[in-house]
C-alpha cells in the first residue's frame, strides 16, 4: 500500500465500512443494507434515467434525455422529468406495504447488467425482491420485476400507478384492453404536456406473468390484480412499458402503447436477456480491470457504468453534468462533456463520443448566431446548451456571456476524434466547425502595441476570477484550437486564413517568476479548479517537464479545498503519473472521488461539501486519471499512443480493454 497520512487512512476506512457497509459487494455488484442518508442510482439506458429510491416498490424520478421546457422559477429551459410509470402498490392480506412497515431492507446495483434489486420482508407473510431496469436494447422501454416468496398462504393485491411530476400538466390516464383476433392486450397509460406545452409526454404499461395471465381491473387511477399465493411457492410478475415524447415521435400516445404491447409478445425473460446482452456488449468493448484493490475496481467500474448509462451511440445527443440522474444544472450541456467525459468515451466507446460531437455539429448555426449577437464572427458556442443550441445559462450567471473557452473545448474535441480515427471524410464533413470556431477567435482577440494578442474580459476555467484578461486556459485552448484548424486545413487542402496563424503564434500566456500566470495580474488568490495545469494536460501547450512541475507545485495549494469540484484532482493525478510520481498520482486519484462519494453506493457529488449526485463530470475526470495517467495512454495527432504507464503500489495490475480502432488491450504491471 502507498503510505497515506493518518487522516486519509481514517477517511478511507470510514468510506468503505461505516458509510457504505458494502460487505457483500464485489467487482460487479454494489450492495447496501442501510437507508440512512440514501442517494439513489440512475438505472439509465441513454434515453431515460430511472432513479432508484429507498422506498419499496417506487422510483424517485425519471429523467428524459434531451427533452427541455421552461422551468417555473425563471423560464430558463430545464430537462424534463417524465411520468413515473413503474410504481407499484402492493397489499398482502389487505395490509399495504409501506416504507415504514418493512424489515431486512437491502438494495443491490448490478453494474454488469444495469439492474437495481431491492429486497425486504413484510411481517411474517413474505420476502420480496423488486428489480428495475431501463432496457439498454430498447431505448424507450423499462421494466420492474417482482418476486414474492410467501412464508404462509397469502392473498396479494398488486396495482400499478403512475406519478406525474408537477412540471407536467393536463395529465389524463386511461386503461383499455386492445384485441387482435383472440389476443387481448391490456394497456394502462398516462399522457400529459410539459409546463409550457412544448412537448407531449406519454407513458404506458402492462403486466407480464410467467404463467397464466391474471385478470386486470382498474380501480381509480390504478390497474392491477388479486391473487392467492401458496406458502413456499415463489411467484413472479412484471410491469413493463415505456415512455415517449413528441420531441422524438409524432404520436407519443400510440407509440408509448406499442411498448407494453411489444413487451407482451416478448415476455419477461426475453426482455431481460436482450437488456443483459446489450450491457455485455458494452463491457466487452470497453472496460477497466484492476487487480488487487476491490474498492478501486468498484469505483472505476461504477464511473464507467454511469457514463455508459447516460448516452447512446447515433442519437446525436450529449451528456449533462448530472447525466440522467437528476435535473441538476437544468440538464444543460457544458464543457463538462468535451473536456471531462468525452476523453474516456473516445478511448473506450468512440461511437458514444461521436454522438456528443454530432450534438455540437447540429447546433453550429446557433453558435454562429450567438457570435453575431455579440458582434463577433464565426461560431461562439453557448456556455450552457439545451436542445435548441441557443444560450441557456440563467441570465444572472456571467458565465453565459463571458466563459468563452467552451468554443475551443468543442473544436479540440472534434480534432481529437479525427486524430483517433484518422477519418478524412469525416474531417471534411465537419470542416465548418473548425473554420467557424477559428474565425470566432480571430475576431475576438485584441492586438497589443507590441504585436502580441490578448483576449480581454473573460471568465476562465477558474470561475472565481471574473472579468479577467488573458486567462491562461482560455488563451491556451484558443491557441490549440487554431493550430488544430490549421492542421485540418492542410489535410483537406482548404485555404488557411493568415490570421489563424498570426493569432495562434502571438496570443499571450503570461509568466511571472517562472510560474505560468492564471491570468494577467494574478496575485496568488484561491482558484476554483485547475486552470493553468490544464495547459499541460489535456492541452499540449506546456510540454516542458520542469515547467509542468513548477506550475503543479504552485497551483495545487491554490485550489479551493472546501468547495472545489472533483475534476481538479483527476487532472493533477494524470500529470503526476506522467511525471512518474506514483505516490502523488495515487493520492490525487483517491481525492478525485473519495470526498465526493455519497451513501450507500458511492454516487459522485460535485464537491466534498455538496449533495448533488450523480456528477458525471467528476467521474470522467477520475477515469482520465486511470486511462491517461496510470494507463500511459496519450492522445496524439497520429492517434492513441501507448506509453509505459504507472501502477499504484497496492494494485497488482491494471488492464484497459477496447482502446483505439484496433480494440487494443493494455496491461500495466510492475
Amino acid at each position: 500500500m502507498i503510505a497515506l497520512n493518518i487522516k486519509t487512512t481514517l477517511i478511507l476506512f470510514w468510506f468503505t465500512t461505516i458509510v457504505f457497509g458494502q460487505t457483500k459487494s464485489d467487482e460487479w455488484n454494489l450492495y447496501a443494507n442501510s437507508r440512512e442518508n440514501y442517494f439513489g442510482v440512475a438505472m439509465a439506458n441513454g434515453q431515460i434515467g430511472i432513479v432508484t429510491d429507498d422506498t419499496p416498490l417506487k422510483t424517485k424520478e425519471i429523467i428524459l434525455n434531451g427533452v427541455y421546457d421552461a422551468s417555473p422559477e425563471n423560464g430558463i429551459s430545464r430537462v424534463v422529468r417524465g411520468i413515473e410509470f413503474l410504481n407499484l402498490r402492493l397489499q398482502i392480506n389487505k395490509e399495504e406495504i409501506k416504507s415504514t412497515n418493512i424489515e431486512n431492507w437491502s438494495q443491490q446495483i448490478s453494474m454488469k447488467d444495469g439492474i437495481s434489486t431491492t429486497s425486504f420482508s413484510f411481517k411474517d407473510y413474505a420476502t420480496i425482491n423488486y428489480s428495475i431496469l431501463a432496457n439498454r436494447a430498447i431505448p424507450y422501454s423499462a421494466m420492474a420485476i417482482l418476486e414474492i416468496t410467501p412464508n404462509k398462504d397469502i392473498e396479494i393485491s398488486a396495482n400499478n400507478y403512475m406519478t406525474v411530476p408537477e412540471e407536467l400538466i393536463e395529465a389524463k390516464s386511461q386503461y383499455r384492453v386492445l384485441k387482435d383476433n383472440q389476443y387481448l392486450m391490456p394497456v394502462f397509460g398516462t399522457i400529459a404536456k410539459t409546463l409550457k406545452g412544448k412537448y407531449v409526454v406519454s407513458a404506458a404499461t402492462t403486466f407480464l406473468f410467467d404463467g397464466q395471465s391474471e385478470v386486470l381491473k382498474q380501480v381509480g387511477n390504478e390497474v392491477g390484480f388479486v391473487k392467492k399465493l401458496v406458502k413456499g411457492q415463489k411467484y413472479r410478475f412484471a410491469i413493463a412499458g415505456g415512455i415517449c415524447t413528441s420531441k422524438d415521435v409524432t404520436d407519443p400516445l400510440n407509440e408509448s402503447e406499442r411498448q407494453p404491447i411489444y413487451a407482451l409478445q416478448q415476455g419477461i425473460d426475453k426482455l431481460l436477456n436482450q437488456h443483459k446482452q446489450a450491457w455485455t456488449e458494452l463491457w466487452n468493448t470497453g472496460d477497466i480491470q484492476i487487480e488487487g484493490d476491490l474498492e478501486a475496481q468498484q469505483r472505476v467500474r461504477f464511473a464507467l457504468y454511469n457514463l455508459y448509462s447516460f448516452i447512446r451511440p447515433d442519437t446525436r445527443m450529449s451528456i449533462a453534468p448530472m447525466g440522467l440522474s437528476s435535473q441538476g444544472y437544468n440538464g444543460h450541456i457544458f464543457w463538462d462533456t468535451e473536456l471531462w467525459m468525452y476523453p474516456t468515451l473516445l478511448a473506450l466507446q468512440p461511437e458514444m463520443a461521436k454522438s456528443c460531437l454530432d450534438y455540437r455539429s447540429d447546433r453550429l448555426q446557433k453558435a454562429k448566431q450567438k457570435a453575431y449577437i455579440y458582434g463577433y464572427k464565426g461560431a461562439m458556442y453557448p456556455w450552457e446548451s439545451d436542445d435548441t443550441g441557443e444560450e441557456a445559462t440563467p441570465t444572472w450567471a456571467l458565465t453565459g456571456i463571458f466563459e468563452q473557452h467552451i468554443t475551443s473545448d468543442v473544436a479540440i474535441a472534434f480534432w481529437n476524434y479525427y486524430t483517433y480515427t484518422q477519418d478524412k471524410s469525416w474531417l471534411k464533413k465537419e470542416w465548418q466547425v473548425f473554420k467557424e470556431t477559428a474565425d470566432f477567435w480571430v475576431s475576438r482577440v485584441v492586438k497589443n502595441q507590441d504585436g502580441s494578442y490578448s483576449i480581454l474580459n473573460v471568465v476562465g476555467a477558474d470561475e472565481y476570477a471574473q472579468h479577467v484578461d488573458d486567462n491562461a486556459f482560455t488563451n491556451a485552448s484558443a491557441i490549440e484550437a487554431l493550430r488544430n484548424t490549421i492542421k485540418a486545413a492542410k489535410i483537406l487542402n482548404e485555404p488557411i486564413n493568415p490570421k489563424w496563424v498570426e493569432v495562434s503564434d502571438k496570443l499571450v500566456i503570461h509568466q511571472e517568476n517562472g510560474i505560468t500566470q492564471n491570468y494577467k495580474g494574478y496575485k496568488g488568490q484561491m482558484i476554483k479548479q485547475a486552470d493553468v495545469n490544464l495547459l499541460a494536460y489535456p492541452l499540449h501547450i506546456i510540454t516542458d517537464k520542469f515547467q509542468i512541475e513548477k506550475d503543479l507545485i504552485y497551483y495545487t495549494d491554490k485550489i479551493d479545498k472546501k468547495d472545489g469540484p472533483a475534476m481538479a484532482s483527476g487532472v493533477l493525478s494524470v500529470l503526476y503519473a506522467r511525471l512518474g510520481d506514483r505516490e502523488k498520482a495515487y493520492n490525487y486519484y483517491v481525492k478525485s472521488y473519495l470526498p465526493n462519494s455519497r451513501p450507500p453506493f458511492g454516487v459522485f457529488s460535485e464537491s466534498a461539501n455538496s449533495n448533488n449526485p450523480y456528477f458525471a463530470t467528476g467521474a470522467g475526470a477520475m477515469l482520465q486519471a486511470i486511462i491517461y495517467g496510470f494507463g500511459g495512454v496519450e492522445q496524439t495527432d497520429s492517434g492513441l499512443k501507448y506509453n509505459k504507464g504507472l501502477l499504484p503500489k497496492n494494485w497488482k495490475s491494471l488492464k484497459i480493454i477496447g482502446l483505439g480502432l484496433e480494440n487494443k488491450t493494455i496491461i500495466i504491471k510492475e
